[in-house]
Order: structure tokens, then C-alpha cells, then sequence
């Protein structure tokens, strides 16, 4: 059977008034990790949150202690956030990452890098936008910076791309030597960001398509959505794939926590002809180990 990487999107900056299991606090995120890891995930990513207001953290503390707390409950890979366009500066996006690695027990196995310029401004039919004003910008200058900081943190590259152009974007820095050619890549879908491809298997196809290598280990996430749907396509592709409460709070499962869209998603996995990959097995497909 084909082993798949589960990475859990575990909060994001979701609210809890769709799901009060979002996780927040450095404990609350630990606890996530080892539920979740028992469920049959292999990598853990997350945004610092203030425990109490869930309102976005960019304190180097905050990501640490909840690395920390994963590393203490569980063996999952751990992802932080670079705060999106919650930030505009792209070396203060990227600052906690350096903090974080000056300290091995709080170092990131992995940080990711979006490698497009985004209008994130949800459209719903029949209700148009939802926002008209958010724009997440990252320059090539930018991007640069950002990647020889997380180089330097000895933290690896996860590669974030939003649409066909993000793929050539990737190719390019590959050719400039500013990023190796086997890294982990994340290809984002959604319904609603109109500047992603549709949330079907042709959208899917479109990416994959215009990767400058097809052997790249790559994840595949619904931003907005269930994405439950697009799993057996995943799977058939040699796909990864990225779920959580951050991204969607599963109504269609009741109220689950982070562990309960795991046990899912591994159930559809199987069901599909693979199975979910262990955190050691996830390091060697994605090039870490």
C-alpha cells in the first residue's frame, strides 16, 4: 500500500463559534498533536494563538512553547505558520523561525514559504464577497529573504503553491539554486479564493501538470472547504494530504475534534488503497531524514 503523509492544519486563525475544539493554547495544541498522531497523522501545522481571545500570536515564545508541546505528547513533524498576511514585512513573517532555531528542542522540522502574490477575498455564489481589501503580497525580494532565513534557521523549506504561477516561481528559485530540487510542496485548492484552482480534479491536474518535477513529494489541502471528496483522487495520484480545523470545522462529522477528522480522513485513505504514513516514514518521503 502506498504510505500517505497526513499533516494536520490543526487551527489556522479559525474562530470557535462553528467548532469550540479549535486548539489555541500551547497545551491545547500539544494535546491536538498527540490525538491526532494516535489517529494517524504524521506532521502537525499551526498558527500561535492568544489562548484566551484566539486573536493571531507572532511571539517567538508562543510558537515555541506550543513546539514544544507537541514534541513533549507526540513524534509528529511540526510546521509553524509564517502569519500569511497578518504581517507585511517578510523578514518579520520569518523572525520567530530564526528565534525558533537558535534552540534545537524549538526548532521547526519545516516552515512554509507561499510562493504567490494572493487576493485571499473569499467569494460565496449568491452571496458574492465576503471581503474586498486582503491582499497577501510576497515580493521575489521578499521571498528571497525569507528563504535564506529559514535556510540559516536549519529549518527546511515547504514549498505553498496557490496556482500554476506559484509553480514557476518554484522552478525558478530551483534553478537559482535557492531551493533544492527534492523539497515538500503543498498545492492549495479552494472554491472560494478565486486566485487558487477550483476545488475538483482538473484544478488538482492543472498543478501537478506545470510542477518543474513530477517526483516532488507534494500535500494537497481545500482551503475553505470538507476537501473529504478529492481523496481517493489524492491517493490515486501519489499524494499527500492536509486536513484540519483551521481550514474547515466538519459540520458533516458533528462537532469533531482535530483526531475525529483524522480518523476520517485515514478510513477514506484505506478505503482508497493506501495507508497513512507514521511521522518516520512521512520524514523520509518528504527528504528530511
Amino acid at each position: 500500500m502506498a504510505k500517505v503523509i497526513l499533516e494536520v492544519r490543526c487551527n489556522e486563525y479559525a474562530m470557535r463559534d462553528r467548532n469550540p475544539h479549535v486548539p489555541w493554547s500551547a497545551e491545547e495544541i500539544g494535546t491536538d498533536a498527540a490525538e491526532c498522531e494516535d489517529a494517524g497523522a504524521a506532521l502537525m501545522h499551526f498558527h500561535a494563538r492568544n489562548p484566551e481571545t484566539g486573536a493571531p500570536s507572532h511571539e517567538a515564545g508562543d510558537y515555541g512553547a506550543a513546539i514544544r508541546a507537541c514534541r513533549e505528547r507526540s513524534a509528529l513533524l511540526v510546521m509553524p505558520t509564517l502569519g500569511a498576511h497578518t504581517l507585511q514585512d517578510p523578514l518579520e513573517r520569518v523572525a520567530h523561525i530564526t528565534a525558533l532555531g537558535r534552540d534545537p528542542a524549538s526548532r521547526p522540522d519545516l516552515a512554509p514559504i507561499d510562493l504567490a502574490t494572493t487576493n485571499l477575498d473569499p467569494y460565496r455564489s449568491g452571496r458574492g464577497f465576503l471581503s474586498e481589501d486582503t491582499a497577501y503580497v510576497n515580493t521575489i525580494a521578499g521571498l528571497r529573504a525569507q528563504i535564506g532565513e529559514i535556510h540559516r534557521a536549519g529549518v527546511a523549506v515547504h514549498a505553498v503553491l496557490w496556482n500554476v504561477g506559484s509553480t514557476r516561481v518554484l522552478g525558478a528559485f530551483q534553478e537559482l539554486g535557492e531551493l533544492p530540487h527534492r523539497l515538500p510542496v503543498e498545492v492549495v485548492l479552494s472554491d472560494q479564493i478565486l486566485a487558487c484552482h477550483p476545488e475538483t480534479e482538473r484544478g488538482l491536474d492543472a498543478i501537478l501538470d506545470f510542477l518543474p518535477d513530477s517526483g516532488l513529494p507534494w500535500l494537497a489541502l481545500c482551503a475553505g472547504s470538507t476537501g473529504l471528496p478529492l481523496i481517493e483522487a489524492v491517493v490515486e495520484r501519489g499524494g499527500h494530504l492536509s486536513f484540519g480545523l483551521g481550514d474547515w470545522p466538519y459540520p458533516e462529522l458533528g462537532t469533531p475534534r482535530n483526531a475525529d477528522v483524522v480518523a476520517e480522513v485515514v478510513r477514506r485513505i484505506r478505503a482508497a488503497g493506501g495507508e497513512p504514513a507514521s511521522p518516520a516514514e512521512a520524514r523520509e518521503l518528504l527528504g528530511l531524514a
